[in-house]
């Protein structure tokens, strides 16, 4: 699309940059650096940039509908407070798997954070097989695992009916999709929808647009795909100038922008030459495509 416009708006300079949630009300972009261990706060009116540290890997942050945030740091759901940049743990899974780290997570339409665990990189993107498992915590902060085994846990996001569930476990390669009862929060009917082809890398984090698309982001790719859910056929690629990209999310005016993540972390000396955007947050506009608020979590 000769129309596509590709920039560096956020330079974080992450290590993994990852989970970003548009803030309708205050206009912000919140992610996570993953390893470099901070929540991300990127005002876009006025171009300033916000972090809070979380002394631990913190695999995703989420705005809390009681106020403030929660995040997943180590293997523990916290409480963040913002304004006083203090943590409280809700509740930690994993218990007897203290080499795991909570990944990445989303919230449901019904307002219960799905988050997904996994072991610990001995180096970029690799890990002990079969570590994680993916979780619902509901508002009471009952914990509920639906899978178990996983590699990465890692993109989620749901159709636009709310009855499907789409899921990544990265060293899969699939993009798979899960009936979803909204109510209880359980799954089942596991099916692939998309299986990554030859160069398009890991697929990593994911979001659903207006239309019930996806939106796939794709680690050592470059890339991000957009894939008819119900077809399986890729409709769109989009190329960025760094490799390692990792998740994105629809923000902006109407919603309108995607804006995309990325990571630096296991580039060498020449890759990190080659690509010195790495790590920074980039804005793509002119996909002719909206996407939709994100849920607050309900506890």
């Amino acid at each position: 699309m000769s129309s596509l416009q590709v920039e560096c708006v956020v330079k974080a300079g992450a290590l993994i940059g990852e989970g970003p949630v548009w803030e309708e009300s205050e206009q912000t972009l919140l992610f996570v650096d993953i390893a470099g261990q901070k929540i991300h706060r990127w005002n876009s009116v006025t171009n300033e940039m916000k972090s809070v540290e979380t002394e631990d890997t913190v695999g995703v942050a989420v705005p809390r509908r009681s106020g403030g945030l929660v995040a997943g740091v180590g293997r523990s759901v916290v409480a963040v407070d913002w304004s006083t940049q203090t943590m409280t743990s809700l509740v930690q899974v994993d218990k007897d798997k203290p080499n795991n780290r909570l990944n990445d997570g989303k919230v449901d339409p019904h307002g219960r954070l799905l988050v997904g665990s996994m072991g610990k990189e001995t180096r970029p993107a690799e890990v002990t097989r079969h570590q994680g498992a993916l979780f619902s915590v509901n508002s009471d902060f009952t914990v509920t695992k639906h899978l178990r085994q996983v590699d990465i846990s890692n993109g989620m996001d749901w159709s636009l009916d709310h009855r499907t569930f789409f899921y990544i476990d990265s060293l899969s390669l699939n993009v798979d999709a899960f009936d979803y009862d909204v109510d209880t929060g359980n799954i089942g009917n596991r099916r692939t929808v998309y299986h990554m082809e030859e160069g398009e890398g890991l697929p990593d984090g994911m979001t659903v647009d207006a239309e019930g698309r996806l939106w796939v982001t794709c680690y050592n790719g470059g890339r991000v795909i957009n894939i008819d859910p119900v077809t399986g056929v890729r409709l769109q690629t989009v190329f960025l100038p760094v490799m390692k990209t990792t998740s994105c999310c629809f923000g902006g005016p109407d919603y309108s922008d995607l804006y995309v993540t990325s990571a630096c972390l296991g580039l060498n000396q020449s890759e990190s030459r080659q690509q010195p955007l790495a790590g920074h947050t980039f804005r793509v506009r002119g996909l002719g495509v909206k996407g939709r608020p994100s849920t607050s979590f309900s506890g």
